[in-house]
């Protein structure tokens, strides 16, 4: 991987892990954990109902997001297109964590399923193809470490702060962090 080529590709590589590790590590799954709270802040009748209601959605979203991607081949895989997909991941839990309207918050967690999927998918390609072949197997571990392995640690960004400032502030508040983080990597050449 030499040349301004072999540059991009390794800066892609970094990048893409980069975007997994911050957002397993600040927002992940905690959030899922959290929604009985949701539900129940939004006063939408019967927490039981409506918590399975907005986990329906996020994963509804994901649902579409994998026809998409798979099905239609619309969103064709760029580290720029992976980043920009993470952001409005980003914009839509803050959305979904602002909300006090419960079918504006379906309508976000919809949004939002969609582009993790999106852009967890993508970021996982882009690594996969573009990891140099010599040492493939190391660069995909770590990829996985860092998308998979953080995810413990957003029960304390989501989970344990959400304790202290409550869990809607505390999900927009890891949300926009890593909508800050993925400003930043969005920026890199």
């Amino acid at each position: 991987m030499h040349g301004p080529r072999g540059r991009i590709q390794i800066l892609g590589l970094i990048a893409m892990t980069l975007l997994a590790g911050a957002s397993s590590f600040l927002v992940g799954n905690a959030y899922s954990a959290q929604m009985p709270g949701f539900a129940q802040d939004l006063g939408h009748g019967d927490p039981g109902v409506a918590y399975s209601m907005l986990l329906a959605a996020d994963a509804s979203g994901a649902i579409v997001a994998a026809f998409v991607l798979e099905g239609r081949a619309l969103l064709p895989p760029k580290a720029r297109t992976a980043i920009i997909l993470a952001m409005l991941w980003c914009t839509a839990l803050t959305g979904f964590a602002l909300a006090t309207n419960y079918p504006v918050a379906l309508v976000l967690l919809f949004a939002a399923g969609f582009f993790e999927l999106s852009f967890n998918a993508m970021a996982q390609t882009l690594v996969q193809v573009n990891a140099p072949v010599d040492i493939r197997g190391r660069v995909i571990g770590l990829f996985n470490m860092a998308s998979l392995g953080l995810r413990a640690f957003s029960g304390v960004s989501v989970g344990l702060l959400g304790s202290f400032i409550g869990v809607h502030w505390s999900l927009g508040l890891s949300a926009l962090v890593m909508l800050a983080i993925a400003s930043c990597l969005l920026a890199l050449p």
